[in-house]
């Protein structure tokens, strides 16, 4: 621990000192202002992650230690402390603002990525297709959170329910997180149940109702700040509304008749890259002109998200656009920390109104969603259920909250206010949800098909297959007619449901796990083994298509990039100038026992296992006595490399029949990001040296051996 500390500390301190040096002409020009933008996002990267990993740690989301990291080193905190060289602190506070322009563009961005993809991920299908219960539930919620919102903003304020102000406050408590119950419902194993598929449902209901009321209000607030002398009437506020929600629901009719020929657009202009990122380009431009209409800048990315939501490239998208998501929006909720000012939420007022307004946000979302599922069929228990698992706020919220703030809607302290509510919401929340949930007795007046749920599960042997066998899975089930629903990007549960069917899959590293009811477990086996067999088809024409036996015979040593990476990962305790085994088998065995005894092996079974797998399904002998065993194996927690050499040689099958002499053997972690072929191919060019071969081979200690291949 407190080695990470000083690390960490050491990181602040280079920081500070670069942002000192690059301001060392007091001249505020457009150069320092951008090196000071690169390394506060430096940091603000650093901070994300390590608040997202110790929530983990805690068992909270991890959007809650993204934004405590951003309150802790923003401007009224530890950014604001004085550093050696750098009088003002690593995150001064701008003028008029709370952080630079630079930093809030930058955020904007963040947002609208963040609506984007979660456009993506609303199932208008299944909107349509369970809109009563789900509609009913998501409209009370919305219009309960809005109502008590903008009535406790009312009374603590002083000013009119329908003040900007308070307007906004009723806004920020509409919008639900569902990805926090999702979850839960997922680990309970509950999320087939009548109240996990109510919620489900209730949440695409909840995530569009909040975008028409922000446009509306939006509509309305721009109008009312053209109008500060004389106000607007009643039926002017109308008026204002009725054309503000009649363009939201222009462009998203127009989104979604046309959203299969804007896909096949995009696919023509490029490929799967090109048209992931001209689509996030489109969700920008659309963005660009809701603001200039008056409204917010995530509408118009939300209005494109779904508008490509059921076309056959929204799943690319999102795979492609997942890298931008994972670094611009946890840098988006640290930005929203910075905005806290901790000053005013210490003040006596700040946490009393908090308080309250976190207090009426629960309540909304408890009897605005609970009070109308009495009427669907649910007892209290049931209804206090699905009113739990729709408190949590979270994304949305934040968005909303940022722009009051940046409009001059909001004053630092009501800002502070919304955040505490929605950390509040998303602490508390959970813990009351799971206990609910879990808790014997039905949720419904009688029987209902899904109260009991069972499961399935495979696990697989590696992550890649893991996600090409979900993948495909998920695609044969939307051509059977089935609704598929991704409830978060952040998380791996996917909900799929035609008619009564509702199935569940939930992806954790290298198992899949099938969740549905008793009755339809069969069909959900089925499904997932006809699509095994598929594969497992696939997979044989590919062998007939593609022969790895002639490929490689292709594949020529010395030809190669002479990248030395490898020489970092070597070392001199995992090198052999003598080995002593007389077959492959043991050879292998020897190297892996090198490896084991320098530390650099977790499981040494496992990993000669797996090594021994991958050698019997085609020799790593290549040609001039090379020979190359490898896997990628859980018997290693990082990329661990051993070099032997055999003076009589093993038969290793090589191509060119010459035996195994100069044997290299690589290991990568199993699920982790590792250039594991990169190091195969670099290791394989050096060793196809002429030179660097016979010198090898006339080593006589295990040192030369390994100066020959780290000095070449």
């Amino acid at each position: 621990m407190n080695k990470k500390r000083s690390i960490v500390t050491l990181f602040l301190l280079f920081a500070a000192a670069a942002l000192a040096w690059s301001e060392g002409s007091g001249e505020a020009d457009l150069t320092t202002k951008m090196t000071s933008l690169v390394i506060q996002l430096a940091v603000l990267l650093f901070a994300v992650r390590g608040g997202g990993a110790l929530a983990g740690l805690l068992k909270l989301p991890s959007v809650i230690g993204e934004l405590l990291a951003g309150v802790l080193i923003g401007p009224y905190a530890l950014g604001a402390l004085p550093l050696p060289g750098f009088a003002h602190g690593l995150f001064p506070a701008a003028q008029g603002f709370a952080i630079s322009p630079e930093l809030y563009a930058f955020s904007t961005v963040a947002s609208i990525i963040l609506l984007f993809s979660s456009g993506l991920e609303t199932d208008i299908d299944m909107l349509m297709h369970y809109s009563l219960a789900g509609g009913i539930v998501g409209l009370g919620g919305v219009i309960a959170s809005f109502v008590f919102g903008a009535g406790v903003g009312s009374l603590l304020t002083g000013q009119s329910v329908f003040s900007p102000s308070s307007m906004f406050l009723g806004i920020m408590s509409t919008a639900t997180s569902v990805g926090i119950t999702a979850r839960i419902l997922s680990d309970r194993k509950k999320m087939d149940s009548p109240e996990g598929v109510t919620i489900l449902a209730a949440a695409v209901f909840d995530d569009v109702l909040g975008i028409v009321c922000l446009a509306v209000v939006m509509g309305i607030v721009a109008a009312m700040t053209g109008h500060a002398e004389g106000g607007l009437s009643s039926w002017g506020i109308a008026a204002i509304a009725l054309k503000a929600f009649g363009i939201w629901l222009g462009f998203t009719a127009l989104g979604l008749v046309f959203g299969k020929k804007i896909a096949a657009l995009l696919k023509k202009l490029g490929g799967e890259a090109s048209y992931s990122v001209l689509a996030l380009g489109i969700s920008l431009l659309l963005a660009g002109f809701f603001e200039t209409q008056g409204l917010a800048m995530i509408i118009g990315a939300y209005i494109v998200g779904i508008s490509l939501s059921k076309t056959e490239i929204a799943y690319l998208i999102q795979d492609r656009t997942k890298p931008l998501y994972d670094f611009f929006v946890p840098i988006f909720f640290a930005i929203m920390g910075m905005l806290v000012d901790v000053r005013q939420i210490a003040n006596p007022t700040g946490p009393a109104f908090g308080l309250a307004y976190t207090g009426a946000a629960i309540a909304a979302k408890v009897l605005g969603c609970g009070l109308p599922a009495l009427f669907l069929g649910f007892n209290p228990k049931g209804a206090l259920r699905i009113g739990i698992g729709m408190v949590p706020r979270g994304e949305v919220a934040l968005i909303v909250a940022g722009i009051g703030l940046a409009g001059g809607i909001l004053d630092a302290s009501v800002f502070g206010v919304a955040i505490l509510m929605i950390m509040a919401t998303s602490i508390v929340a959970p813990p009351l949800f799971s206990t609910t949930i879990s808790s014997g007795g039905p949720g419904t007046r009688r029987p209902a098909k899904g109260a009991a749920t069972e499961t399935f599960s495979v696990t697989m042997p590696n992550l890649e297959l893991t996600e090409l066998v979900s993948s495909t899975f998920l695609r044969d089930l939307q051509r059977e007619g089935f609704f598929v629903q991704l409830m978060s990007i952040r998380d791996n549960i996917s909900h799929m449901r035609k008619g009564d069917v509702s199935i569940s899959l939930v992806t954790d590293k290298r198992e899949l796990l099938l969740e549905t009811a008793p009755e339809d477990i069969s069909f959900a086996k089925a499904a997932f083994h006809e699509t095994l067999v598929k594969l497992d088809a696939n997979f044989d024409q590919l062998k007939e298509c593609c022969d790895p036996g002639s490929m490689r015979i292709d594949i020529h040593i010395g030809t190669g990039r002479k990248d030395v990476g490898f020489r970092q990962m070597l070392d001199p305790r995992c090198v052999a100038a003598s080995l002593k085994g007389n077959t492959k088998d043991e050879v292998i065995g020897e190297l892996v026992a090198m490896l084991e005894k320098a530390g650099r092996v977790s499981d040494g079974g496992r990993m000669l296992s797996d090594v021994l797998n991958r050698e019997s399904r085609m020799s790593t002998g290549m040609e001039h006595g090379i020979a190359l065993p490898h896997a990628r194996t859980a018997g290693v927690a990082a990329p661990a490399l051993a070099v032997g050499i055999h003076k009589g040689g093993v038969d290793f099958g090589t191509i060119d029949g010459t035996p195994g002499r100069i044997i290299a053997l690589i290991a990568s972690p199993a699920d982790d990001e590792a250039p594991h072929m990169q190091v195969l191919a670099s290791l394989g060019a050096v060793l196809g040296d002429d030179d660097i071969r016979r010198r090898l081979l006339g080593a006589a200690t295990d040192r030369e051996v390994f100066d020959i291949l780290v000095k070449g």
